[in-house]
């Protein structure tokens, strides 16, 4: 099983050009871990069933596995992941003909409790993007990538892997690599992103040494290309300054652009495109945050609808 595993990791990031992160949680779902509490594997389940080959894995190994994290009290969403992950293995054995059928292609997925995800509203992102100090050369740098997270909607992972070559002033696109055998995505960005960006490649990126990150559009101020979690530690250090009472990831971000171009009348489509999604019902949880929001702006801004909200709250003190 082990060989088998590892060429499927191998597929994961050669061929399916999976990020790191997603490879780990597929690896984690499918070996299990110990760092987290009740937290098994699939292949752990396997072994306390005796099951010592792939081949034997059925439909109702897979449904005796969904069963036995629920027993161990994993929530649903954990659940339908991990399902995933195990779906998705096999139908990788499959494509290699190392079996003949997915015995968990046919199954069901636990139902994920649905949670939307958080947003900014406008005055917040507002408030973000005038956090940094623009008098120096890593405050440029920090202000042209929140502009660039917010305007463009693009994932933390792309971002840092963007050289200069790939934005395009003349016409506000950047051109976002895919990987071997997929085909590239452009995006767009606003005029104040361009021109944050534009700040920052003029006067902030000069004084940053470039000589170890040869062509990276957002780089330390020891020159080297900006990682992931270095993303994180600015965005908390502007969250901060700018006052913002709550925890905001890179990924806000995302869900912040794709939320605030729905509020604003694009079409569900040109979102998906801008996004990268490959399925729709991945951008269509941001139509329910739009509504959400619509939702609070109309029972705070409408007089009647306030009045009406009172008098509930009114009744059930009462009763």
């Amino acid at each position: 099983m082990q060989q088998v595993f590892d060429r499927y990791l191998n597929y994961l990031t050669a061929e399916r050009n999976a990020s790191r992160y997603t490879v780990r949680n597929y690896a984690t779902d499918l070996l299990g871990g110990t760092t987290e509490k009740g937290q098994k594997g699939f292949f752990q389940f396997l072994r306390l069933k005796n099951v010592d080959t792939l081949d034997q894995v059925d439909r109702q190994v897979i449904r005796d596995y969904l069963g036995w994290l629920m027993e161990q009290g994993i929530v649903r969403n954990s659940i339908s992941r991990k399902y995933s992950s195990v779906r998705s293995f096999f139908k990788y054995l499959v494509r290699e003909e190392l079996i003949t059928t997915n015995p968990a292609e046919t199954g069901v997925s636990p139902r994920r409790d649905q949670r939307l995800p958080s947003v900014l509203s406008v005055e917040e992102v507002v408030r973000l993007l005038e956090a940094p100090d623009l008098s120096k050369a890593e405050g440029l740098r920090d202000r042209a990538l929140l502009e660039l997270l917010y305007a463009s909607g693009l994932r933390v992972s792309e971002v840092v892997k963007l050289d200069r070559g790939q934005v395009d002033f003349d016409t506000n696109e950047i051109r976002v690599l895919r990987g071997k055998g997929t085909k590239d995505r452009m995006v767009l960005i606003g005029e104040p992103a361009a021109q944050a960006l534009t700040a920052y490649l003029a006067r902030g990126r000069p004084e940053l040494p470039g000589e170890k990150s040869g062509d990276a559009l957002v780089v330390t101020r020891q020159g080297e290309r900006l990682i992931e979690r270095r993303v994180q530690k600015i965005l908390e250090k502007c969250t901060r300054a700018a006052g913002i009472g709550k925890r905001v990831h890179p990924h806000i971000l995302r869900h912040t652009f794709a939320t605030h171009m729905l509020d604003g009348g694009a079409d569900l489509r040109v979102v998906q495109e801008l996004l990268g999604h490959a399925d729709l019902s991945s951008t269509q949880i941001y139509t329910q945050v739009s509504k959400s929001q619509a939702r609070k702006v109309y029972l705070s801004a409408h007089p009647l609808a306030k009045a009406q909200k009172e008098d509930e709250q009114v009744e059930q003190q009462i009763n």
